[in-house]
């Protein structure tokens, strides 16, 4: 390889080659200046476990920890949260000197979320491990250290106050919706029993409970009925014979002394017999003798004056002994009767009642099985308020599951990046590379007959002689001068392409802001302090 030709074409082409070198690393040069420090400050957070084991008391709040995580990034990544973070701390505020510049809210937003970054690492548990606890890491990227620090912190704030507020909030609606269950079922459980003392007393007479009752009863005043209806007839015999045997003096005599008469004539009767009989065996001046002869007569004054105070016929006469006889037997009837109807009625009313049962047992059980389903469901309700209470202290005391600091931010020391000489370097590398690339295809492009054994490759002749081609001076001066244009014509260019680029596309500075961002470098727009407007 002839590298003395190779070096020589280099040289022919050199104004190309730091054309394009000294362009691509000055711009890599710029790029390395004017490419803003970025500070990056960082938070640990952990997710601690409940402090009160679960067996003994269990909180009613049951987010898992990576749930609650994404929960609450998704609450601070809301547009009013970052407007009004950005707008508390200053975030854009401009530096000392500098003017105002106005930053659309949407931008803002977009901003914000790229430069806040929560990670959250472990709380998977595998087969071969026990489970990993869970940390939450909170960055912010800012162009000054203090900045960097502030909003991480501010981050870590929210973070902190999301937590307590969703777990609280939550065992507190938990607690409401089983005290106003609680009250409803409470509610309903009163008017269903109310519903049932109501049908109990507008169907006493047929309940249930008191069948048997009933039932023994109707036997009772059924047997009553059917003795009175025998007594009845026997005083109906009675008198139907003391009718036939009136004109028989002595046979009415008997009947009424054996069958009607008074409770005293009757003890006057016994205690004669008993002092007959006590004549037998004992003398007159016995003292028993006499204390039957002393009840004997105030029986028989008792006797006398009933019998005196009789009552009197239709004549206003004295009623005989045949027609007191006839009117106590009518009036016996009469009586015998009127209680007939009683029973009968009884009877009656026993036998409604009993047929009545089925469908108020049906009914009543029917309001029973209602009351026993919201009894249960007012048994449940009180249990689950119960431990939604001990739920919400938990939560009130924070002795449940709960996010805690174990590092918090500080303003870091060093910038996190750019590496300037690693940038600039790299400009200086790819411009250097981009310029010998350029020498080579200019080359390539060339068809020209350089060395006399190009002449002997491609036309196969052997010159004698070879000579160079000799420009005149003003050949030389016209081909400066069409390298001269050619270059500003370049740059004519390439500033027109720029000013349309930035006129009718986008304007540069978010033309280059959407790169960085593509190669995961700080925006563009960190180099110009903003605030909203």
């Amino acid at each position: 390889m002839d590298f003395r030709f190779y070096f020589s074409l280099f040289l022919r082409r050199l104004h190309w080659f730091l054309l394009v070198a000294v362009g691509i690393s000055a711009l890599g040069i710029f790029v390395a200046r004017v490419l803003p420090t970025v500070y990056v400050s960082q938070a640990k957070l952990i997710v601690e476990s409940e402090q009160i084991p679960g067996n003994l008391a269990a909180s009613t709040v049951q987010t898992k920890a990576i749930e609650q995580l994404q929960i609450i990034q998704q609450r601070i990544f809301t547009r009013d949260t970052l407007v009004e973070m950005a707008n508390r701390l200053q975030i854009y505020a401009p530096a000392p000197g500098e003017a105002a510049k106005r930053m659309d809210a949407d931008a803002l937003v977009t901003d914000l979320r790229n430069r806040i970054k929560i990670v959250t690492t472990g709380g998977s548990s595998t087969s071969r491990g026990p489970a990993q606890a869970v940390v939450v890491t909170v960055s912010f990227d800012a162009p000054t250290a203090a900045m960097s620090a502030i909003v991480a912190n501010d981050v870590v704030t929210l973070i902190l106050k999301e937590d307590v507020g969703m777990r609280t909030g939550s065992a507190r609606q938990t607690l409401q919706f089983f005290e106003q269950e609680v009250a409803r079922l409470d509610k309903e459980l009163s008017e269903s029993g109310a519903a049932i003392l109501k049908f109990k007393e507008a169907n006493q007479d047929s309940l249930p409970e008191s069948l048997d009752f009933r039932r023994t009863q109707l036997v009772n005043a059924q047997q009553q009925l059917l003795q009175l209806q025998r007594d009845r007839a026997l005083v109906q015999e009675a008198r139907d014979r003391l009718v036939r045997f009136h004109d028989t003096p002595g046979v009415v005599e008997d009947l009424a002394l054996t069958q009607n008469m008074t409770p005293d004539e009757k003890q006057l009767k016994a205690l004669r017999d008993s002092l007959a009989q006590q004549l037998v065996v004992l003398s007159p001046t016995n003292p028993k003798i006499k204390l039957l002869e002393n009840q004997i007569a105030v029986l028989e004054k008792q006797v006398a004056a009933q019998t005196a105070s009789g009552g009197l016929n239709a004549s206003g006469q004295a009623m005989t002994a045949y027609e007191t006889q006839l009117a106590d037997a009518d009036a016996q009837l009469i009586s015998f009767d009127e209680q007939a109807a009683q029973l009968q009625g009884a009877i009656d009313d026993f036998s409604r009642t009993i047929a009545a049962t089925a469908g108020v047992s049906i009914a009543l059980e029917t309001l029973q099985r209602d009351y026993d389903i919201l009894r249960g469901q007012f048994d449940g309700a009180v249990g689950n308020k119960a431990r939604a209470e001990t739920g919400d202290t938990i939560e009130t005391l924070s002795k449940g599951q709960r996010i805690s600091v174990i590092e918090q931010a500080v303003a870091p020391v060093a910038p996190e990046r750019p590496n300037r000489p690693l940038i600039a370097a790299g400009g200086i590398g790819a411009g250097v590379l981009l310029g010998l690339g350029v020498v080579a295809l200019i080359e390539l492009l060339h068809a020209g007959i350089r060395r006399p054994i190009e002449l002997v490759n491609k036309l196969g002749i052997t010159p004698f002689v070879t000579l160079p081609y000799l420009k005149t001076d003003l050949e030389n001066r016209g081909q400066r001068r069409w390298k001269v244009l050619a270059a500003l014509a370049f740059l004519a260019a390439m500033a027109l392409v720029l000013w349309l680029v930035h006129s009718y596309y986008m304007p540069l500075d978010l033309l280059l802001d959407r790169v960085l961002r593509k190669f995961a470098m700080l925006p563009l727009s960190d180099l110009i302090p903003q605030r909203l407007a």
